[in-house]
């Protein structure tokens, strides 16, 4: 049976991507310390424990999923803006876009009794329309608790971001990230992948953050996830992570209702947090590749 690659922390960019462009996922280990969980659980696992099992096979019937983590925790933001990652993630996808988002945040906790999921791509969640040749997202899965054989660790398969969607997978050709806490899986969304069963009587938890191209949309809708006025808050660079940027000329403007007059019309999604009027559109350097009218 393959296994994934295993890189520590300090690993460069070049080495990550090296290792993505081949197999469609990689481990890296200790970006997390037991401190640095212990707050993201302090923050969140309220929320986790007020949330249902899934309804349907493909989310989890034994599977509770919880999202909005910019909003609710200060750690999942530093989490969101991990450097490392986030440096990965513009290299990765920068070939087909100006600036990257944020896709998802969710928690997945798979419960003791939870089966194996069906192996898929997460770039289904935009249908099959676009060509293999466009990688539209980059994704992360932190371990908050070990992942193990059998509690359920995600199953991938390696060098399967290149097949034809209807390929199946057969067993040989089918892997787990086992791997401890505080470690994260790097995989991309064309990867084949699904979580695993968790044979244990322990929950496994893990953390799910995603990326993807600027002029796509999200997964999770950041702007009713995390809204102006909680995103106001942050940083211009969550905020500009979270979408409220152009995604590419002409694409995310808006014009703020109220009074005649009263706002500047065509801002950009910036106008929500920072109340600043950049200028009409995305501005000349989103201009390449785009159509006028």
């Amino acid at each position: 049976m393959t296994e994934l690659t295993v890189l520590p922390g300090t690993a460069t960019t070049e080495e990550i991507l090296g290792i993505l462009t081949r197999d469609g996922a990689v481990i890296l280990e200790d970006l997390l310390t037991a401190e640095d969980i212990a707050r993201f659980r302090e923050e969140l696992d309220p929320f986790m424990n007020a949330t249902t099992d899934g309804r349907d096979d493909f989310s989890g019937r034994a599977t509770t999923r919880t999202g909005a983590l910019v909003a609710r925790s200060a750690k999942a933001r530093e989490m969101v803006m991990h450097p490392q990652i986030v440096e990965t993630a513009k290299a990765f996808l920068a070939p087909y876009c100006h600036r990257i988002q944020l896709h998802l945040t969710q928690i997945i906790r798979l419960r003791p009794g939870q089966g194996k999921q069906m192996v898929h791509r997460d770039r289904w969640a935009w249908g099959r329309y676009m060509p293999l040749e466009i990688e539209p997202q980059f994704n992360t899965i932190w371990a908050i608790t070990d992942f193990t054989d059998e509690n359920g660790a995600t199953r991938v398969v390696p060098g399967s971001s290149r097949w034809p969607d209807d390929r199946k997978a057969t067993p040989d050709e089918i892997c787990q990230a086992v791997m401890p806490a505080g470690s994260v899986l790097l995989y991309t969304g064309s990867v084949f992948h699904g979580g695993g069963e968790n044979r244990s009587d322990s929950d496994r938890i893990a953390a799910n953050l995603t990326y993807t191209l600027g002029w796509l949309r999200q997964e999770e809708n950041q702007y009713l996830s995390c809204p102006p006025e909680i995103a106001r808050d942050f940083s211009p660079e969550l905020q500009d992570m979270l979408g409220y940027v152009m995604g590419q000329y002409a694409m995310g403007y808006y014009s703020p209702p109220g009074k005649p007059g009263e706002y500047p019309e065509c801002v950009t999604p910036t106008f929500a947090v920072r109340q600043v009027d950049e200028g009409a559109l995305g501005g000349e350097g989103l201009l390449v590749g785009a159509r006028h009218s």
